[in-house]
């Protein structure tokens, strides 16, 4: 009885990979060409506001026009993507409270200058020159409400420093 059942199991067991293997395969999908290059579209910029770099004496240094980035999803996405941004402009990130951050250079292609502030619109920590693409973070050390990115070279330009100021407003 017992050697009965060891047939009727191993017959079932090879009926079944059979049956999984023959008759149920399916055709494998199309292979994605990996070696053709496809361009994002182009992501235009539009201004949402301004904010204003200002010296420890709340002198202005330089205006920037800004996107607004305060949704996860907006600070999420950030400047990823972007392939062209114009000198005066950049995106300011607004959080919702004061805390430390730490932002990463994932899927963006032009260098940045990270800049970020803290609740009195103090500038504490300015990253210079970011490396496209890395996943490296770079953390802000100290609570931060608000981030500035802009393009690379432009805080040494305008000598815009930690100690500095920013104010803003929406458009």
């Amino acid at each position: 009885m017992k050697n009965n059942i060891l047939k009727f199991s191993m017959v079932f067991l090879f009926g079944s990979l059979f049956f999984t293997n023959v008759v149920c395969k399916k055709e494998e999908p199309p292979k994605l060409d990996t070696t053709k290059k496809t361009d994002n579209p182009t992501i235009n910029f539009v201004k949402q506001g301004e904010v204003y770099f200002q010296d420890k004496n709340k002198n202005l240094i330089r205006k920037v026009d800004v996107e607004i980035a305060e949704s996860d999803e907006t600070r999420h996405r950030g400047l990823m993507f972007r392939d062209k941004m114009n000198e005066e402009q950049g995106m300011l990130f607004i959080f919702p409270i004061e805390e430390e951050q730490g932002f990463y250079m994932k899927n963006t292609i032009l260098p940045l200058d990270i800049i970020f502030i803290n609740k009195n619109k103090q500038i504490i920590k300015i990253y210079k020159n970011t490396t496209p693409f890395s996943e490296k973070t770079l953390p802000s050390g100290k609570p931060t409400l608000y981030v500035v990115e802009v393009n690379a070279g432009y805080t040494d330009k305008y000598n815009i420093k930690e100690g500095d100021f920013i104010d803003w407003r929406k458009q």
